[in-house]
């Protein structure tokens, strides 16, 4: 192994006698170092999009989310209520009524959601952040709803001229001999607008707590969800068992990743896309890398045969080819790497590359990236190497 690799090492930083080798392999490592890089750089600039896409998507999403397994209601009592607060890593919690409604003002209608929370919410989930409109509610009768919404009716905040009507289906069963019977309504006011994106700025109402429980005829700790805010660095298996013991009832439970599942499998999908698509691109590059170790065979058969002579195995000299190639691969992966890291911190501090003229692209460097570049190159490269040096055969050193 010690002969193979120190002669690999000699040929690999040596030059050949014939010009066109030397260009050869030239271009073979800086096809290596620019695939590694480029790599590395689409895969650091995905997890910038990724992020930057989460973060909007996910500022509506608790740490954990708790609903019933079955039904539309979660019990919860004031004993339960008090153990949970006592729950060690619980920072806060949040109780939520949320349902469809249907919602008219002025003669415009729309569909959202209704989510009643109570006065922990702004705790669990950073909603202020979003609001660029006016305030959250202070007071009974009012509401926060989302961008489009207010598009959609050309509502404002504050507009006591008309106040928003919500409206949902009365529970129950049975027929109804009455339409003003068939729903349950309540006037509120808007106090704030929420922008967050184009889904969700059309997905909800926010009211308090009291309001929605009204409005859905719910009794006394009848609630939809609890949310959570969890410690930084706990243990979610940890706090899912002592809210299972405090709740006693049949439960799921919701982690961020979760709640936004269909998202987030959108988004790893695309990455593995992504990193395929260039993995092809790097293959395409490596196959320069088997040209190299090729010619160089050619070119190194008189010492070949000359170390054959001295005792060297076929196995030892296909080795050696080996090894040159493989050392091509991870070295000229390595500078690739290298490289990408540096163009990424540059971005990162600099903001080379703009998407507006206020919004950097955002890029994101991770451990991860470096390790996947550096297996996808050095996996390639012992494959190339393993074809090349296949070519070293009996009828050459004979």
């Amino acid at each position: 192994m010690k002969f193979s690799l120190y002669i690999a090492k000699r040929y690999l930083f040596s030059k050949s006698s014939n010009n066109a080798i030397n260009i050869i392999t030239a271009i073979a490592g800086i096809g290596v170092i620019v695939g590694a890089m480029s790599l590395f750089i689409v895969l650091s600039g995905f997890s910038g999009l990724k992020d930057f896409s989460l973060q909007f998507s996910s500022v509506f999403d608790s740490d954990l989310k708790v609903t019933p397994e079955t039904g539309k209601i979660l019990n919860l009592s004031k004993e339960q209520e008090e153990l949970l607060q006592q729950i060690d890593n619980v920072e806060a919690f949040s109780k939520i009524i949320e349902e469809r409604v249907f919602l008219t003002f002025k003669g415009k209608n729309s569909i959202s959601h209704i989510k009643g929370v109570d006065q922990n919410y702004q705790r669990v989930n950073a909603i202020d952040s979003t609001i660029f409109h006016g305030g959250w509610f202070e007071s009974d009768n009012t509401a926060v709803i989302g961008a489009q919404i207010s598009r959609n009716l050309n509502l404002g905040v504050y507009d006591y001229s008309e106040l928003l009507e919500i409206y949902v289906p009365t529970p129950g069963s049975g027929q109804i001999t009455d339409i003003s019977q068939a729903f349950n309504k309540e006037h509120v006011v808007v106090s704030g607008i929420y922008h967050v994106n184009e889904e969700l700025n059309s997905k909800y109402v926010f009211t308090p707590l009291e309001l929605a429980k009204s409005l859905l005829s719910y009794e006394d700790g009848e609630i939809s969800s609890l949310e959570f805010k969890l410690a930084p660095g706990v243990k979610e298996e940890v706090v899912k068992t002592k809210i299972s013991e405090v709740l006693n009832q049949n439960i799921v439970f919701k982690n961020r990743m979760q709640q936004n599942d269909a998202l987030y499998k959108m988004l790893n999908t695309e990455n593995l896309a992504v990193y395929l698509i260039f993995t092809l691109v790097l293959i395409i590059a490596i196959f320069n890398v088997i040209a190299s170790i090729i010619m160089i065979i050619l070119d190194k058969k008189h010492n070949i045969k000359t170390l054959k002579n001295l005792g060297a195995t076929l196995k030892e000299i296909r080795k050696i080819f080996y090894l040159q190639g493989v050392l091509m691969t991870v070295l000229g992966g390595l500078v690739g790497i290298v490289l990408g890291v540096i163009i990424i911190l540059l971005q990162l501090q600099f903001d080379l590359v703009m998407i507006t003229a206020t919004l950097p692209y955002p890029v994101k460097l991770e451990l991860f990236n470096v390790f996947l570049v550096f297996f996808t190159i050095l996996l390639l490269g012992i494959i190339a190497s393993r074809i090349a040096s296949s070519r070293v055969r009996e009828g050459l050193i004979g």
